[in-house]
């Protein structure tokens, strides 16, 4: 195997152990979340399979002699002297420089919608305990007691009552 191929093989095992795939999925909360995800984890599976399997291993060496045999010599020496002429090109990752600062920005975007997200479920839970609250003492709660929570509302009644307006 060529080191290249090696190391890329190597790296995405690598990676590939580092994923919590089950923490990810557990952030997720809608289906349309959870199948895209799906998705994700199902073509990085087959990737990593074909780096294992099909990019890792040496080809296997071809037996010159053996085919010198059964066809002759003068074209297996052509076909020999055409395969050892073959140079692979090098991989030069050039997608990677390009994505990865869109990457990066993308990933402040998600830090700073997890803080919005963490500060509104903050909201909602101190919205959740006074509407516990009021609910529990709904049946024993006078009007001035309301009206003190809520000003807004004892401003709005005042005003209807003083221009006369009852609603229909």
């Amino acid at each position: 195997m060529s080191g290249a191929v090696k190391k890329v093989a190597d790296a995405a095992f690598k990676a590939s152990k580092n994923i919590d795939w089950d923490g990810m999925g557990k952030l997720l909360v809608s289906d349309e979340a959870r199948k895209e995800f799906a998705t994700l984890r199902r073509a990085f599976d087959e990737v990593n399979s074909q780096l294992e399997t099909k990019f890792s291993q040496e080809p296997e060496p071809v037996n010159w002699e053996y085919y010198r045999k059964n066809i002759g010599s003068r074209l297996v020496d052509m076909y020999k002297e055409a395969y050892d002429s073959i140079e692979v090109p090098k991989y030069v990752d050039t997608v990677t420089p390009q994505y990865k600062p869109k990457f990066d920005s993308l990933l402040v975007e998600l830090k700073e919608a997890e803080q919005k997200s963490l500060k509104e479920s903050e909201r909602l839970e101190k919205e959740i305990i006074d509407v516990q609250e009021l609910k529990t003492k709904l049946s024993t709660m006078t009007a001035d007691e309301y009206f003190a929570k809520h000003p807004e509302l004892k401003k709005k009644f005042d005003d209807e009552i003083r221009n006369d307006y009852w609603g229909y």
